[in-house]
């Protein structure tokens, strides 16, 4: 084939791609005067559905967030007994507590559980966190959930560090002076507790019987 006519058929190719892609630029335009619908992709037909506007005019539309989906903590904490199973379970280290316990009990949660641990610092970094859910899994009160909240863009990092605790300066310090007042109460409760001295018991000497005489050789 000559080099004329190699420069005439990539013309020619390239014209039918050019035809070939307005075609298709101009059947999504005519396609695209509404949104796409959103449905479930356990329904039938979900990767047949090619019409319509795929994209939306973020953050004046969204898409519908699942209901199981992994997205930004939450903690309600006042169904938060503070054990520390989520901070212990946490594979990044992303949750900070700082307990504070309490003499007697304080309050219950909303499944009846009892409360006798505050909550002086509860912080979830999302920054770090990997979205994995086992601090969900492992709360007893289900006061750790995942919300629908996806969007928390920044544009400084410490802003992701959420705190959950509702103590103030005053009464952190207000509590901790409580609980090692009665920690002292009980160390002093302990050192005058008389010990009553066991009664020495009598030892009965063993009964040993006469060896016999050795007779005379």
């Amino acid at each position: 084939m000559s080099k004329k006519q190699t420069y005439w058929s990539n013309v020619i190719s390239a014209i039918k791609t050019l035809t070939h892609g307005l075609v298709l630029t101009f059947r999504h335009i005519t396609q695209a005067r509404k949104s796409s619908k959103s449905f479930a992709i356990t329904q039938p037909g979900y990767f047949d559905a090619q019409q319509g506007i795929a994209t939306v005019q973020y953050p004046f539309e969204t898409i519908p967030v699942p209901d199981n989906g992994r997205y930004k903590l939450h903690n309600e904490i006042d169904d938060c007994i503070v054990c520390d199973k989520c901070a212990k379970v946490c594979p990044v280290d992303c949750i900070t507590i700082e307990p504070i316990r309490s003499p007697e009990e304080f309050g219950k949660t909303s499944d009846g559980t009892s409360k006798r641990i505050y909550a002086a610092v509860f912080d979830i970094d999302m920054a770090k966190c990997c979205f994995c859910g086992l601090c969900t899994t492992v709360c007893p009160t289900e006061c750790l959930t995942m919300t629908k909240e996806y969007d928390f863009s920044t544009f400084d990092i410490t802003t992701h560090n959420f705190g959950f605790g509702n103590m103030t300066v005053e009464e952190i310090e207000q509590r901790k002076t409580v609980w090692a007042n009665h920690q002292q109460s009980k160390t002093q409760t302990t050192d005058t507790t008389t010990i009553q001295p066991k009664p020495v018991v009598a030892i009965k000497p063993k009964f040993k019987p006469p060896s016999p005489s050795q007779p005379n050789s």
